[in-house]
């Protein structure tokens, strides 16, 4: 198996951390160069070429020792008393004119420049925000946000992918772990150059005035962050900062000050953003290099945390240094008191006295984890989980949107040129427009068989559905059950007819009941999933009639029975479960249905929850012995008992850590709304069942659109919608309610302004103007012409 290979220089900006030999060290590895260009191409081949030579080495350029086999660097990393990390915070100097408001002390406490026992303390707090069930909890909105990102950049079919992927997901994903503000995302990146640029200064000094306007950007960032503490330690949330400012000791003594955790919000700035970054990019590189790797892991998107494990083992994005605390003896080097240790984890992880063909880039390497890509010892990366939850999830949606994406024929050695430690600036990478919006269907295996699409649907080669046509191909599924949950609900229980597994789905998800040509009008239904997320053999459907629908309801109602058959999409989230630590659910009638699971999720996490459920009467209020079991929690309020939903009581004062999650009719929509107009815009999450009505001033008119995809430009009528208009020039568009609630037909703005009428994006959303539901919205009044990534 290949490496990645690259081509061209890599751009050098000046020596980082070099200084003149000491004396009488040796062995020195002849010919090495951390800043030539095969190490840039491949670090782990560079060290082999003088591993077997000098397994530790005197590098003048940085003068420091250099430990390349993983027993060595095992045993450095281990024995924190010898080869100590606290030289790196002592090192730095804050400049001066900053001491009042961020002392020398501070900048000590860093968790990556400091030891035990100040460092044992701090981990401890912050390990709380980073455990595996919380990252896990968070898998959901990664990939929603991973999603909204490539909704951006598909339409191009090409893009620089450090930037526009790697650094956004992972960025956004700190944001969302930290509940920081959107407002906010700026300042943090530029935070997380900054601490980069301090953190080297502990080698290179900076020099005036870069040292200045660095520093002052980090403290008045540092000032905004204590800010936020403040706020967080007075009225916890359930996010990182929270789990933070609320570690007490016995007595009630915050265990961290706040000057303290905004310091470390820093570090996770950096950390939890670049090099997991830098991870995603270097798989992109392997698996082009790999192709039958890829094409197993889109077949088996279980795979993909096998590719990202081997990716970091293969090429580590960090390095870790060390320096000695006394004169040691490490392997057969002699190392003197106060003398740097740098560990090359890229080295260690492909030591040939360890690993079986260690080069190979092998996804089914045995056993997973088995590298050195997050340390070990005192120091190993909390931030662990985070990375490979992130770091899974960005590969696995990026195939899935693009699946024939493929670094373009020239990479660039474009790297910050920091000795040992390559950080990669540039990917530039290409995709098939044609195919961006196709995502890859989850593929049979032999451990879980997916469900199979409906043997009638469009295939390719071989009876395989087409490539483009898998997402919106509907899956096969049959009736296994059916009730009566109460005056005109049924629920449906489908399952695959051979009982295999159905594709995953998290809490506030809907599919497709594909009964349009059976109706006759070709739309298909959308059914929230109200069965348990864990149960992959079956879901749960609640179905309420409804007289003056379009008859998709009635159909299901009085024709469907056991046994029979139904063509089901895969499932779709325009409505995602956030975590939180308290939560308020309020359902109106069949609203019940997608807050179901969201409450079961809730309720197995221990947070605090309350459900206020009405509806006209008793008797048509679905799923009550289900909510039986929680007792006080569920109050439920139908209205000829009791009147109206009373949401003064539940909604009449704002609280910052909590999330409402609401479905119903629409007047009960619209009053929950008008009762939050001062809460912050992120608690409340709607989900509509009916499109909202458009409260226009005047007639439609017509305007122009350019499909820029398709080089198409067409006039779209007043009485017509830009999805009749696509359609009718053959442009392959997904699409499903045609009313504005279901997201399918969502589409990047290039140019011009939106009308939205749909019922899915957020005043925020909407007034990006990055995207619109062209099954009902149209160009806004005074702009003639819209131009959309179709």
């Amino acid at each position: 198996m290949n490496a990645p290979y690259e081509t061209d220089t890599v751009v050098r900006e000046g020596a980082v951390g070099q200084g003149s030999a000491a004396p009488g060290r040796c062995p020195v590895a002849h010919g090495f160069d951390a800043l030539g260009d095969d190490y840039f191409r491949d670090p782990a081949l560079a060290f082999k070429a003088v591993r077997d030579e000098a397994p530790i080495f005197w590098y003048p350029y940085l003068n420091s020792w250099v430990v390349t086999r993983k027993a060595d660097v095992e045993e450095v990393l281990s024995d924190w008393q010898v080869f100590h990390n606290g030289h790196k915070g002592e090192s730095i100097e804050v400049p001066a004119q900053f001491h009042d408001v961020f002392p020398q002390e501070l900048i000590a406490s860093i968790l990556i420049g400091s030891d035990p026992p100040r460092h044992t303390l701090a981990r401890s707090v912050a390990q709380r925000g980073f455990t595996k069930d919380r990252m896990d909890a968070l898998q959901p909105e990664i990939e929603a946000r991973a999603h909204r990102i490539i909704d951006r950049i598909e339409h191009l079919g090409e893009s620089n992918l450090m930037q526009s992927y790697c650094l956004e997901l992972t960025t956004q994903t700190f944001m969302a772990l930290t509940r920081l503000p959107a407002e906010d995302e700026d300042m943090m990146r530029q935070l997380r150059d900054d601490l980069f640029m301090i953190l080297g200064s502990a080698l290179e000094p900076m020099k005036e005035p870069q040292r200045s306007e660095v520093w002052g950007r980090y403290v008045a960032a540092q000032l905004h962050l204590r800010d936020i503490v403040r706020e967080r330690r007075a009225e916890p949330g359930t996010d990182l900062i929270s789990v933070m400012a609320s570690a007490c000791a016995a007595d009630g003594t915050p265990l961290l000050s706040i000057e303290q955790i905004a310091v470390h919000i820093g570090e996770f700035a950096g950390a939890a953003t670049d090099t997991t970054a830098q991870a995603m990019a270097n798989a992109v590189l392997f698996l082009d290099a790999n192709p039958e790797a890829l094409a197993q892991a889109k077949a088996d998107p279980r795979l993909w945390a096998q590719v990202f494990d081997e990716t970091v083992r293969r090429r580590p994005s960090g390095t870790s240094t060390r320096w000695a605390r006394q004169d040691v003896r490490l392997g057969d080097v002699e190392i003197r008191k106060g003398d740097a240790v740098w560990l090359a984890l890229s080295s260690a992880n492909t030591d040939e006295t360890y690993y079986d063909h260690p080069f190979d880039f092998d996804i089914h390497r045995e056993p997973l984890g088995d590298h050195l890509a997050f340390t070990k010892g005192r120091h190993t990366c909390l931030g662990q989980p985070l990375a490979r939850v992130q770091g899974t999830t960005g590969l696995k949606v990026l195939y899935e949107r693009l699946p024939s994406l493929r670094p373009a024929a020239d990479i660039p050695l474009d790297f910050v040129p920091l000795a040992l430690l390559p950080i990669r600036r540039t990917l530039p990478v290409l995709w098939d427009t044609t195919d961006a919006r196709a995502a890859v269907a989850e593929a049979p295996s032999a451990a879980a068989p997916q469900a199979q699409l409906r043997p009638d649907s469009a295939t390719g080669p071989g009876g395989a559905a087409a490539p483009a046509d898998q997402e919106r191909t509907p899956l096969d599924l049959v009736v296994v059950a059916r009730r009566e949950e109460s005056e005109g609900v049924i629920s449906l229980e489908l399952e695959a007819p051979d009982g295999a597994e159905l594709p995953a789905w998290s809490p506030g998800a809907h599919v497709d009941v594909e009964i349009g040509d059976i109706v006759g009008d070709g739309i298909g239904r959308q059914y929230s999933l109200c069965s348990d997320p864990a149960d992959r053999r079956r879901w749960r459907l609640g179905v309420l009639r409804e007289a003056d629908s379009r008859g998709g309801s009635t159909h299901l109602h009085d024709t469907l029975r056991v046994g029979d058959h139904l063509p089901i999409s895969r499932p779709r989230n325009n409505f995602p479960f956030l975590e939180a630590k308290h939560y308020l659910f309020i359902a109106g009638g069949i609203g019940i249905t997608p807050l179901l699971p969201m409450i079961r999720a809730a309720h197995s996490r221990g947070a605090d929850w309350h459900l206020l459920y009405g509806g006209r009467n008793r008797a048509s209020m679905a799923y009550l012995d289900e909510l039986a079991r929680y007792g006080h929690r569920v109050v439920v309020a139908p209205q000829d008992e009791a009147g109206l939903l009373d949401l003064a009581s539940v909604l009449g004062r704002p609280q910052d850590d909590v999330l409402v999650y609401a479905c119903g009719p629409e007047p009960l929509l619209q009053a929950i709304e008008g009762s939050m107009v001062e809460w912050p815009e992120s608690a409340l999450h709607l989900e509509r069942f009916r499109p909202v009505e458009h409260q226009g001033t005047g007639p439609d008119e017509a305007f122009t659109v350019e499909f820029a995809d398709s080089g198409h430009t067409a006039e779209v009528p007043a009485d017509r919608t830009i999805l009749q208009v696509a359609e009718e020039f053959g442009i392959n568009v997904f699409s499903s309610c045609r009313e504005g609630t279901c997201g399918t037909c969502e589409t990047p703005i290039l140019e011009g302004r939106a009308d939205h009428r749909d019922s899915l994006l957020s005043p925020r959303e909407r007034a990006a103007q990055d995207a619109m539901m062209i099954c009902v919205s149209r160009a806004e009044a005074g702009c003639p012409s819209l131009r959309l990534a179709l």
